[in-house]
């Protein structure tokens, strides 16, 4: 891992936290981004009969001081969208979050059961970004509402066996209730999600989450401002410079579709791996050394589970 600038301790008055969002659409991302951020800025599938299929970013200083740059993505995991799609915007939202990722919110629903996909979230976020991302990954339940109804606590939904995604979150995990107009509910559990934040930046001595991919993103973003810099400095005809600043871009854009084009072998590989995981009764034929036949049945098993989810 390539790490960030760090803080001297506190809120500095110019550290702004990014928080990347992730899961399946419908999920509840862009509301959980409302939520933090104190209005609705990100449009939900709730809303609108589109839902987001661009990065999208806002800051925001919270009640209790944190600054914060909530980054909004499309179901980067939804097997409806392809590897190339993903990838472009993987890069892209990158480079929205100056500064390195504080942390990843990973988003899943309290309304249904978890996907095998959703399991797999967090094996595709290692193969993307290295096995140390998991330790900034927090875990949002949405559907807190329902929940509540049925007068049920996030422990007693999880079941007896925590799920692998939450232990390997080293169970990081807050309930949501983005329907709530309860003021106090809504300022409750934002600052119990920041207070998670608070301690992974506090864990990692201020540092953000950095790997080479995005070192390579900004050296070349501050390529690109310093040749448009040079070039604005010198007396060259207005039409000349802006031809420039276009074969520059290009230059620019062609970096990050190389960029995008290694994380979409990436994000390939960890889904073919998934894929290649076994989903049913396997069995393979063989003999002893008398020449009698014998059959060796493999039934798939999910990673052994073990203890209650405790919430921090």
């Amino acid at each position: 891992m390539n790490k960030g600038g760090a803080e001297q301790g506190g809120h500095s008055s110019k550290q702004v936290e990014n928080i990347v969002l992730v899961g399946r659409t419908g999920n509840g991302k862009s509301a959980t981004g409302n939520s933090l951020i104190g209005k609705r800025v990100f449009v939900s599938k709730a809303h609108a009969s589109g839902v987001t299929t661009k990065c999208q970013t806002h800051e925001a200083v919270t009640k209790d001081g944190h600054r914060i740059n909530v980054i909004d993505t499309p179901g980067l995991f939804d097997i409806a969208l392809s590897a190339e799609f993903i990838s472009k915007e993987i890069v892209r939202c990158l480079t929205l979050a100056e500064g390195g990722i504080h942390a990843v919110i990973l988003v899943l629903s309290a309304r249904t059961r978890m996907t095998q996909e959703e399991e797999s979230t967090l094996s595709t976020l290692q193969a993307l970004f290295g096995s140390q991302i998991l330790a900034y990954v927090i875990v949002v339940f949405t559907g807190g509402d329902v929940l509540k109804e049925n007068n049920e606590t996030l422990e007693e939904y999880l079941g007896r066996d925590c799920p692998e995604v939450i232990k390997l979150s080293g169970n990081r995990m807050v309930l949501f209730n983005n329907r709530t107009h309860d003021e106090g509910k809504k300022a409750e559990q934002v600052h119990k999600l920041l207070s998670l934040v608070d301690k992974i930046r506090k864990t990692h001595h201020g540092e953000a989450y950095t790997d080479d991919m995005y070192h390579e993103i900004k050296a070349e973003q501050h390529k690109l401002r310093k040749q448009h810099e040079e070039l604005e400095s010198k007396n060259h005809p207005a039409d000349l410079v802006s031809l420039m600043k276009d074969k520059l871009q290009a230059s620019y854009q062609e970096k990050m579709d190389q960029m995008s084009s290694t994380m979409e072998k990436k994000l390939k590989t960890a889904l073919e791996e998934q894929d290649n995981m076994p989903s049913a009764l396997s069995a393979t034929v063989g003999f002893l050394p008398d020449g009698m036949p014998t059959v060796s049945v493999s039934v798939p098993m999910k990673p052994l589970r073990g203890g209650h989810c405790s919430i921090l």
